[in-house]
C-alpha cells in the first residue's frame, strides 16, 4: 500500500471517530446540524479534504445526511447499512438462509410477545389490516409478499424496541429473494390460505393482548416457513 495513501486513510479514520465523538459529546439528535467543514477542519486539525471524506464515510453508514450546500445533519437510524452487510454476508457465503431464519425466529417470537403487551390500538389495527390484505390478495403473490414483510415490521415496531425493527428491516432484501420460493413450494391455494390465516390469528392474538398466544403463533409460522423452504431445497 502506498505510504501516502495509508497515512491519508489513517487521518480519515481518526476524523470519523472524532466526528462521531463530537456528536455524542454535544448530545446531537437526528436532524441537528454539525459544524461547517471549515470549523471541523480547524477543530480536528486536518484538511477539509479529510473532513469531507470522513463525512462521506459516516453518510455511507447512514449516520449522517449530506446535502449540497448544506451542513451535514445527524441521521435518524435506519436499516440500510445493516441490510448491505447482511446481503454481502449472504453473497460471499458467510451467512446462510437457515442462519437468517434462526435469527429471525428468535427475535420475532419475542417481538410478537412484546407487541401483544405494548401495541397501541392504532398499531393493532394496522397489523390486522396487513394480515387481512394478505388473504384478500391471495392471487397476487407480489402483493401478499409486501403485506407479509410490512406485517412483520409492524409487529417489530409495536414491540417498542427499535433495535428489533432495525434488525428485521435489514433482512428485507433476503426475504424478497426467498419468499417467492417458499410461496411456490406450497403446493396448493389451501396451503397458502392456511399461511395467511395464521398471520391473521397472530394479529388477533396481538390485538387481544395475549403474549403467550402471540409467541406460539409466531413459532408455528416459522415452523411452516422453514418446512416450505426445506421442501424447496434452499435449506
Amino acid at each position: 500500500m502506498n505510504a501516502a495513501f495509508a497515512k491519508s486513510s489513517d487521518y480519515v479514520g481518526h476524523a470519523v471517530a472524532a466526528i462521531a465523538r463530537l456528536i455524542r459529546e454535544q448530545d446531537l439528535k437526528p436532524g441537528d446540524r454539525l459544524p461547517a467543514e471549515t470549523v471541523l477542519s480547524s477543530q480536528l486539525q486536518v484538511s477539509r479534504t479529510v473532513v469531507r471524506e470522513a463525512l462521506r464515510s459516516l453518510a455511507a453508514l447512514s449516520l449522517l445526511e449530506l446535502g449540497a450546500g448544506k451542513r451535514p445533519t445527524v441521521a435518524k437510524l435506519d436499516d440500510e447499512a445493516l441490510c448491505l452487510m447482511i446481503d454481502h454476508g449472504v453473497m460471499i457465503d458467510q451467512i446462510d438462509i437457515q442462519q437468517i431464519y434462526d435469527a429471525r425466529r428468535t427475535i420475532e417470537v419475542r417481538t410478537a410477545a412484546l407487541a401483544a403487551l405494548r401495541r397501541t390500538d392504532a398499531e393493532a389495527i394496522q397489523i390486522i389490516a396487513h394480515a387481512t390484505a394478505m388473504a384478500q390478495d391471495l392471487l397476487v403473490p407480489d402483493k401478499v409478499m409486501e403485506h407479509d414483510i410490512a406485517f412483520h415490521l409492524a409487529v417489530a415496531r409495536a414491540s417498542r424496541n427499535p433495535l428489533f425493527a432495525l434488525i428485521l428491516g435489514a433482512f428485507q432484501n433476503v426475504t424478497r429473494e426467498t419468499w417467492p420460493i417458499g410461496w411456490r413450494s406450497r403446493s396448493s391455494d389451501a396451503e397458502r390460505q392456511a399461511m395467511n390465516a395464521l398471520h391473521l390469528e397472530l394479529a388477533e392474538a396481538i390485538a387481544a393482548g395475549n403474549p403467550q398466544s402471540a409467541a406460539a403463533m409466531m413459532e408455528r409460522h416459522f415452523d411452516s416457513s422453514l418446512k416450505a423452504l426445506v421442501a424447496a431445497g434452499i435449506i
